[in-house]
């Protein structure tokens, strides 16, 4: 049994690894290239054009749930509304080129291109539903610290334009996301191994789609992170409209965002939000069931195929790489603070 789910995490590693390392490249290229500033002139003002500018720039930027509220406080201060801010602070999270490479190696092309329409159509929804019912405007307030998945906001910029493009692509990025994006791959390997096929069989289709979104809307996991888990409950029978709930709904809430939102968009503003994501995550998961069934499209996706002895000398040399990048990421993140925190009580008490 411990072989069966060291053998699903290496396919997961060997199938995701391409595609992540190219989804790390171009999100350093995005965020070199794709200013904050840039996004603030486009975003200051009223009406709808904002928030459809704000729910498409969000699409393709790699920052998490909790990154992302930084950026979001500091577009608000530039005179972004409600609606625009609301937009942004939707769309980022729930896509990327990180999570969207990922969701191709994983998934397939249908859920790939799906996913970003969908942040898209999320984001837009929330954003006119926060200039109609709730655009009075709030006090400017101080950048908030989430502290939890992802602190970091921003990077010095230093060195030449190739240097940052890796240094955020490679170091920043990883980092941020290494704790999620391994849990995201063994619970995935896991669930291949531990769940029986039929586990969705005899739940019916509404059953499931509201359970999946009760779940994912207080529970927070990155976008990638999710990919795998997605992929591994769509093997066990989940339809794949229930699965693009899940890749919107997890990514895009929890209870700290929810309680920083509030301060800054009120109550109502946050069950707007809340609001729009269930409703258009339900409401686009029958429409993605109906697309498989009516084109054909297969669910058996790749991860499903693959053999653990069969694999290119350079899938596996990528793999590796990633499991470095990971390993890294996670004792600069978690290991290395938790040695440093017992260093500095223990020095503290003598």
């Amino acid at each position: 049994m411990v072989e069966n789910v060291i053998n699903g995490l290496w396919d997961y590693l060997i199938l995701t690894a391409p595609y992540l390392l190219i989804g790390f490249l171009a999100s350093g290229v995005i965020h070199e290239y794709l200013k904050l500033e840039t996004i603030k002139k486009h975003l200051a003002g009223k009406g709808l054009g904002p928030i459809i500018k704000a729910s498409f720039f969000g699409v393709p930027l790699p920052l998490c749930s909790c990154s992302v509220i930084p950026a979001a406080v500091t577009l608000k201060k530039e005179g972004a509304s409600n609606g625009a801010t609301s937009s942004f602070l939707i769309s980022t999270p729930e896509s990327g080129v990180d999570s969207m490479a990922m969701t191709y190696g994983v998934m397939d092309l249908p859920m790939t291109i799906m996913r970003p329409i969908a942040a898209f159509l999320t984001a837009f929804l929330a954003g006119i539903g926060q200039n109609l019912f709730n655009n009075e405007e709030s006090v400017p307030l101080k950048e908030e610290s989430t502290g939890g998945c992802c602190s970091k906001s921003s990077k010095a910029k230093q060195g030449n334009a190739f240097t940052r493009i890796m240094k955020f692509g490679f170091v920043d990025l990883v980092d941020d996301l290494a704790g999620w994006l391994t849990i995201g791959l063994v619970v995935g390997a896991l669930m291949n191994v531990f769940l029986p096929v039929e586990l969705f069989q005899n739940v019916p289709d509404w059953g499931e789609k509201l359970i999946i979104l009760g779940f994912g809307i207080p529970f927070y996991i990155c976008a990638s992170a999710s990919t795998p888990i997605a992929a591994s409950m769509m093997l066990k029978g989940m339809s794949p409209g229930t699965a693009l709930i899940f890749l919107l709904v997890g990514p895009a809430t929890n209870f700290t965002n929810l309680a920083v939102l509030q301060k800054y968009l009120g109550k109502k503003g946050v069950i707007i939000n809340i609001a729009a994501i269930a409703l258009v995550a339900l409401g686009l998961s029958y429409v993605v069931d109906w697309a498989y069934a009516y084109f054909g499209w297969s669910t058996h996706f790749a991860i499903a195929d693959m053999d653990h002895e069969h694999h290119a000398w350079w899938h596996q040399l990528m793999a590796v790489a990633l499991v470095g990048l990971l390993g890294k990421g996670i004792y600069k993140e978690y290991i290395a603070p938790f040695f440093a925190k017992r260093k500095e009580a223990k020095s503290g008490c003598c």
